[in-house]
Order: structure tokens, then sequence, then C-alpha cells
């Protein structure tokens, strides 16, 4: 962050007295550097498996385990699912 400020700082300080040109384009390259060190920070390695893990809360991983698909609904099974469904005609 420091960096950007330096760079934004001197930009319009001293540079532009310079070359204007060089003062955006130090301007441009001050407001690039935070989106692209907040993506690489927050980036995943390929090995994480974040949306696998589990909540603690095993009323809340249920319910997520059957919006998922991963489980049939509480009380539910493949068998029941064959009796609920309509046949068309």
């Amino acid at each position: 962050m420091c960096g950007c400020l330096v760079l934004f700082i001197s930009a319009w300080a001293f540079v532009r007295l310079w070359s204007v040109p060089a003062a955006v384009a130090m301007c441009v390259v001050a407001m690039v550097i935070p989106p692209v060190a907040a993506m690489a920070g927050n980036g995943r390695g390929r090995g994480d498996r974040w949306w696998d893990e589990t909540s603690g809360d095993p009323k809340s991983d249920e319910w997520w385990d059957e919006l998922d698909g991963r489980k049939p609904p509480a009380g539910r099974g493949p068998e029941d699912d064959k009796k609920h469904h309509r046949r068309r005609p």
C-alpha cells in the first residue's frame, strides 16, 4: 500500500513537471497493484478443498449434504422417491 501511495504522490508532486504521460502511467500502475495483490493473497492452492469442509454444526451439514445431492432427505430413501414421482402419460 505504501508503494501505491509513493507512486501516486510522486506522480503528481514532481513527475508531472517533466512528463504528464509518465505521471498518468504511474497512477495506472498504482491503481492496478491493490486488486492484483488481493487476488494473489486470497487465492487458494490446487489441493485446497474448502468447499468440502464441514461447518461443525451437524444439522447444517446434513442440510447442505441434502441440497448438494450427496444424501437423500432425512427419512426418505431412493425407494421413497420412486413412489412420489408421477409418471408422464
